[in-house]
């Protein structure tokens, strides 16, 4: 064990945390958290729809929806190439490479007059359907930028004003982008859209399967007990999940909807209704256990981290005893198998457990509520929840005694 540790510390996490640190990867991962609140509002009006079912408005809260989830790839095609301007110091060609980020993903994606007669136009990959093709293109103008980021036409003792010389000199990668899309969807008819959608299709298909669920459960906990936040796995996590909600709402809508078809790895199931109660790794167990553990440090902690544990907060236990700590990261390994596997088996196995058909994401809302909200008023899926805390709670228990007399004995060591 020590030196399957001493491998994953000296070799593996240092790894990670270039991965983590790549412009690229932070380019992607910061323009997907910038567009959180879009998609935390949109599960609230999702969130709304609920009442239409029971009372009659002048007004749908689909439409709000659509207005917020139903355009988060229009503002990552944006915020992609907007961001690593930003980053690569190119900040008077980052409004530029944004707005050119716009025109080529509508390029790729050809969107339509909406209906004969009605204003605007639309798409259905506007929203998480549309997510993987954004970065892509996203991508493209940011390889573009980057490599004309310093070209000029002009000298710099040139007495030509600044903001002229600007337009001149975006006008190339501009230029290369917009007309390099045009031959090649419009012209050649290539369908960008659909390549890049088929492309990361057979991820999608994975991560909804019962091993492709419990595996991104372990990954997560694995490498967030080596202090790794989970989030360097939002460019490739997030779009899935986003897509994925995306098409368990469009089944409800068409009265499609059952529980063979419907999609597990969504963040309204993992993060608000079942398995990360107390965040990642289902930490509120512990947290209760060291806030009356017999060891005065143990107690401090539990007693400080109790606080956020309740919103689903759970950096400071993580990091206070978790991270590094042989004794605390294999119970973390074991529950990131245990608790997806128990949340799969209750769900599509048993069909105990209720799938959420609506879109919460508001992952700081307390459990149960969060689970009440998420699966509309399921009584089920409250039951299951607390099964879901007593089974990590046996997981963490041996764990924590161990460690709790390991911190015993060290304190009366030191007086």
């Amino acid at each position: 064990m020590q030196k399957l540790i001493n491998w994953l510390e000296t070799s593996f996490a240092p790894k990670m945390n270039k991965i983590a640190h790549n412009i690229w990867v932070v380019t992607i991962k910061d323009s997907v958290m910038q567009v959180l609140p879009f998609i935390l509002l949109g599960s609230l009006f999702c969130v709304g729809t609920v009442l239409e079912s029971f009372i009659t408005l002048p007004f749908s809260f689909w439409t709000p929806f659509g207005w917020t989830m139903g355009m988060i790839s229009v503002l990552v095609a944006f915020l992609i190439p907007f961001n690593f301007c930003e980053k690569k110091r190119l900040r008077k060609q980052r409004l530029i490479s944004g707005a050119t980020g716009l025109i080529l993903f509508f390029i790729s994606i050809t969107p339509e007059i909406v209906a004969e007669g009605e204003p605007g136009f639309g798409s259905s990959a506007f929203g998480a359907g549309g997510m993987f093709c954004a970065m892509v293109t996203g991508v493209i103008v940011c390889i573009v930028f980057n490599l004309f980021g310093k070209f000029s036409f002009f000298k710099e003792d040139s007495a030509i004003p600044d903001f002229v010389r600007q337009w001149f000199d975006a006008l190339l990668p501009i230029g290369i982008v917009i007309f390099g899309g045009f031959l090649l969807v419009q012209v050649a008819g290539v369908n960008l859209y659909a390549i890049v959608t088929n492309f990361f299709m057979p991820l999608q298909s994975i991560l909804n399967t019962w091993y492709g669920f419990i595996l991104s459960g372990f990954i997560y906990c694995f490498i967030y007990s080596m202090g790794i936040s989970s989030w360097v796995l939002t460019p490739v996590t997030e779009p899935v999940k986003l897509s994925s909600i995306a098409a368990n709402l469009a089944m409800v809508t068409a009265g499609t909807a059952s529980v063979a078809s419907m999609n597990m790895y969504t963040e309204t199931l993992m993060y608000t209704c079942y398995m990360w109660i107390g965040g990642i790794a289902c930490t509120f167990p512990l947290v209760i256990m060291l806030a009356f553990s017999k060891s005065k440090q143990l107690k401090s902690l539990g007693r400080a981290c109790l606080g956020p544990a309740i919103f689903n907060i759970n950096e400071p236990v993580v990091f206070g005893c978790i991270a590094w700590n042989p004794i605390m990261m294999l119970p973390m390994w074991i529950i990131g198998i245990v608790i997806p596997a128990f949340t799969w088996f209750g769900c599509k196995v048993l069909q105990f457990a209720p799938i959420p058909r609506i879109q919460f994401e508001l992952w700081y809302c307390p459990y149960p509520i969060s689970t009440w909200i998420a699966s509309q008023g399921s009584l089920t899926a409250i039951i299951w929840v607390i099964l879901t805390f007593l089974l990590a709670a046996l997981i963490w228990f041996p764990f924590f005694k161990a460690y709790e007399k390991q911190c015993i004995e060290e304190e009366a060591n030191n007086g």
